[in-house]
């Protein structure tokens, strides 16, 4: 077995397996940071890295030293200012180098270690042991999804997938299957000329000569035998066996209405972007129905989800109907994992809180894999405590959070996304 080592340097003229062996020393401490950075990042800095700081004490290393006690003599270069047997105090104040603590005269420290991570890095700490819950393969009569398997072989097929023990194993008994008969034919005239060999008197030398001859022809028509002909060539059969798929999506409903203040609407935005950069990241065959609602509901792109400034009164059914629909329409839920998440103030026309318990219930949940509500507000709105009723009769299918503030928005999310196995430790 061989082990390659990749040496190759980075575009910074430093060693990438160094750097992935100090990530992995000091995982625990860049994850922290990571998740601690999430509530100051931009809402539009999504394509970018990220600066961490480990404090350096962090990064002390283990050393061999000598341990207290026995005689030690030391030699220490003469200075101005200390004679033999003075005694000098340690020095005191300054700071690990953090920024923090009052001015001083003395001391010394060092500055926290930082250092960049890519994109990549950074989402990987971010959405670390998260899934979507509940995902299940449904059959699809149009799937596309194939897993090639193994079907032993055939006499047919492309040059690369030629099985050379089989070929050669194929020709060889094809050379034993058609030389049997003179193989058998040789070994009785061998036997026969060995016998007249022993006892020259009885032999004639033309019956001799007639025995060489016929053994040489025999090997002759031996030796004409191909060593692998076209028939002995032997292929891996592959076939393709159609795969149960898991296609998933996930609706992002957003409330937009005139009680979402920009605060309510900024945090809103930093979890979908959260949520969208998470399924982006880990599901290749997802899709994101976007939906913001205020007294109407209608389904936007991205750019629209995010950034629109239309605003108006709140009727959070519409935009459960609206779901309800595309899902009819667009999802079938033999053939799709179905989730739902939405964010809201929690403020809701009174009369539409029923309403918003009945489309739920009877429409979404028996057709959904999860549905995630998180609601923005210091206290409880009244659609909290209707959808609290949801929560108790389906807590299986139905979560909700609340989020105050925007430090509460990674924690929240990890609550909802876990993985199960996590969530049952």
């Amino acid at each position: 077995m061989s082990i390659i080592i990749d040496r190759r340097l980075n575009s910074r003229k430093k060693s990438t397996i160094n750097r992935q062996r100090f990530m992995r020393r000091h995982k625990k401490l860049v994850k922290q940071s990571v998740q601690n950075s999430i509530s100051e990042r931009s809402i539009t800095d999504t394509h970018n890295g990220s600066d961490i700081s480990i404090p350096k004490r962090n990064l002390s290393e283990p050393v061999f030293h000598h341990g207290q006690g026995g005689d030690r003599q030391n030699v220490h270069p003469g200075n101005k200012e200390f004679q033999s047997g003075d005694r000098f105090q340690r020095p005191s104040g300054g700071h690990s180098g953090t920024g923090e603590g009052d001015a001083s005269n003395s001391g010394e420290g060092t500055d926290d270690f930082i250092f960049h991570i890519n994109r990549d890095e950074y989402l990987q700490y971010i959405f670390e042991d998260l899934e979507l819950p509940n995902l299940v393969r449904k059959e699809l009569s149009d799937s596309s999804d194939f897993k090639l398997k193994r079907a032993g072989f055939t006499t047919a097929g492309a040059p690369d997938r030629l099985n050379v023990v089989r070929s050669l194993k194929a020709a060889h008994a094809r050379r034993i299957a058609l030389s049997g008969s003179s193989r058998r034919e040789i070994r009785t005239l061998k036997r026969e000329l060995r016998e007249l060999e022993v006892h020259p008197e009885e032999a004639e030398p033309k019956k001799l000569e007639e025995l060489r001859e016929q053994i040489l022809l025999l090997n002759k028509k031996l030796r004409k035998l191909p060593f692998i002909d076209d028939f002995d060539l032997r292929y891996n059969n592959l076939v393709k066996i159609p795969q149960p798929s898991s296609k998933a999506v996930m609706f992002c409903l957003m409330d937009v209405s005139g009680s979402m203040s920009q605060n309510i609407k900024d945090i809103a935005k930093r979890f979908f972007l959260l949520l969208y950069l998470f399924l982006e990241r880990n599901y290749e065959e997802l899709d994101v129905v976007f939906i913001r609602h205020h007294t109407e509901a209608r389904e936007c792109d991205e750019h629209d989800f995010f950034y629109a400034k239309e605003t108006g009164g709140t009727i959070v059914s519409s935009a459960l109907q609206l779901s309800s629909k595309i899902i009819s329409d667009r999802y079938p839920p033999n053939s799709w994992n179905i989730y739902i998440a939405q964010a809201s103030d929690g403020d809701n026309w009174g009369s539409d809180n029923d309403k918003c318990f009945d489309v739920i219930t009877q429409q979404l949940l028996p057709q959904t894999q999860f549905y995630a509500y998180v609601e923005i507000a210091d206290r409880p709105q009244n659609l909290w405590y209707t959808y609290k009723q949801i929560e108790k009769s389906y807590p299986e299918l139905f979560a909700q959070q609340k989020i105050r503030s925007r430090v509460d928005i990674y924690p929240v999310f990890r609550r909802l996304f876990e993985k199960r196995e996590v969530q049952n430790a």
